[in-house]
């Protein structure tokens, strides 16, 4: 339980040295897999600048990315290769990096066989560069190609992967996905700097990706959960050798479809330095363990146990657990690398939202199927096709805005969640706080995806402060593409 003589007013900006199990837990969101549990071996902020052209544009970075399909080997041999679709032939495509304050211009090709748009989850930019098809943007056709003009206003990494209005499973789940790193101006000193996504694909016996069906049971359950993970594209778990004591800065970000698991933590002390790409106060996990929903992206650090040989391990807790990543100490140990320091927290976000001026929305999630008492599914009176709602209704781009509000205005919107399964919502454009449950406070950290469990009611508060049309869509793409998105308007 939490000690509630501990909080602050909501009024002021306070952060927690040690969290509580309600912070990490409640605040990250309990986690569970529903469905097949997958077989594996082995004061206000300083508001959003508009993009602007400058004496600098023509040395600014500038990028070309292909998305095609590709051959890969996502098993060990002698499994054949799964034909799958790459951004620039890798899967997951390339780290992508760039230093605060600079822009980055992607032109990015379709080659695959549908539409295509690239969303940058968890980055404030412009809402044309959202990159949510046929809503913020059209979508890119077959052939066809887009610029993306991206202004990150915070440091941190960001993932980007598909994100198309009813269009989102097929071309997520066959492979495209990527970060975007973006450097803070002082770095802290590590000696690995490891950027690693997580995917899970649903495979054939002969290794080839399943067809899609976006209207089938599994887009009104816990969605599309793959048969295979795989750590940077590649059969787990990865392994990697480092000198005794070496200082390892961990960026995890899942880019599965729908897959929501936990992550546990062996042999090692890792320390929490940033969520959803913005930086905390370090600490600890709770019971070396974090919950990780699609979308979610940790910044973590830890040293190597000091002795030569020693092993720590990094596993999804998915069936019977699945090993990602395998550190070994090996070699010489380097000289001392001092004290772990936090990351300084973005001048860009506001310190304190006040509440008791915040224009209040509620967000009711409906639907899905039922969860019998022998852990069965119940599809019966459930419309395939319409499976989920928001206040009644799927979301499309023409129906009304949730709400529309000044820039500079404090929100507070309530997150209901009277469905049988945990649903993560994502917040476009900007990073919010999660309340405590009286108002009277709000955990020390900022979120772009929350967790919202079965039965649960939450509520997350911002400045909305960077203009544009922003959805709030759940990170399972089957239920996003079923239509569980809204949308609001800051002007």
């Amino acid at each position: 339980m939490t000690d509630r003589s501990a909080r602050r007013p909501a009024s002021h900006a306070f952060k927690a040295t040690v969290p509580t199990r309600r912070m990490v837990l409640a605040g990250l969101g309990a986690s569970a897999v529903l469905g097949e549990a997958g077989a594996q071996s082995s004061p206000t902020a300083t508001p959003v600048k508009p993009l602007t052209e400058n004496a600098d544009s023509a040395v600014l970075p500038s990028r070309n990315l292909v998305a095609g399909p590709v051959k890969s080997r996502l098993r060990p041999p002698p499994a054949p290769e799964s034909e799958v679709w790459a951004v620039d032939g890798e899967t997951p495509g390339p780290v992508l990096r760039i230093k605060l304050g600079q822009t980055l211009r992607l032109q990015l090709q379709n080659r695959t066989t549908k539409p295509l748009s690239l969303h940058w989850h968890g980055l404030r930019g412009l809402s044309e560069m959202d990159g949510v098809g046929g809503f913020s943007q059209p979508p890119i056709a077959p052939g066809a190609s887009f610029e993306y003009r991206l202004t990150p206003p915070d440091s941190g990494f960001f993932l980007y992967r598909p994100l198309l209005v009813g269009a989102s499973s097929e071309p997520a789940g066959r492979g495209l996905a990527g970060l975007l790193i973006v450097e803070e101006a002082e770095a802290p000193r590590v000696d690995l700097d490891l950027p690693v996504i997580v995917t899970d694909w649903l495979l054939g016996d002969d290794q080839s990706i399943q067809p899609f069906d976006a209207k089938g049971p599994e887009g009104a359950a816990a969605g599309r959960l793959g048969n295979w993970i795989t750590v940077n594209g590649k059969a787990p778990p990865q392994r990697i050798a480092l000198p005794p004591g070496a200082r390892v800065r961990l960026r995890l970000a899942n880019a599965c479809n729908a897959r929501i698991t936990r992550l546990r933590f062996d042999g090692i002390k890792p320390f929490v330095m940033a969520i959803d790409s913005q930086p905390t106060d370090n600490f600890e996990p709770v019971r070396a363990q974090l919950p990780f929903a699609p979308g979610t992206r940790y910044d973590l650090v830890f040293d190597m146990p000091d002795e030569a040989g020693a092993t720590a391990m990094v596993t999804a807790l998915t069936g019977s657990g699945v090993p990602l990543l395998r550190f070994v100490a090996e070699g010489t140990k380097p000289a001392a690398a001092g004290e772990i320091a936090a990351l300084r927290p973005s001048p860009a976000l506001p310190l304190a939202v006040r509440l008791q001026d915040a224009r209040r929305s509620e967000v009711i999630v409906t639907g899905g199927a039922k969860v019998t008492a022998d852990n069965k599914l119940d599809l019966s009176s459930l419309d395939l096709v319409r499976p989920w709602a928001i206040n009644g209704a799927i979301g499309t781009p023409e129906a009304k805005p949730l709400f529309s509000v000044r820039r500079g205005a404090p929100v507070v919107i309530a997150i209901d969640n009277r469905t049988a399964f945990l649903q993560p919502f994502h917040v476009h454009g900007h990073s919010f706080r999660l309340l405590h449950p009286l108002d009277d406070g709000w955990e020390p950290y900022f979120l772009d995806t929350v967790q919202i469990p079965e039965g649960r009611r939450l509520h997350i508060a911002f400045i909305a402060d960077n203009p544009g049309r922003w959805l709030i869509s759940s990170t399972v793409l089957e239920r996003f593409d079923l239509g569980l998105w809204t949308w609001f308007e800051v002007t």
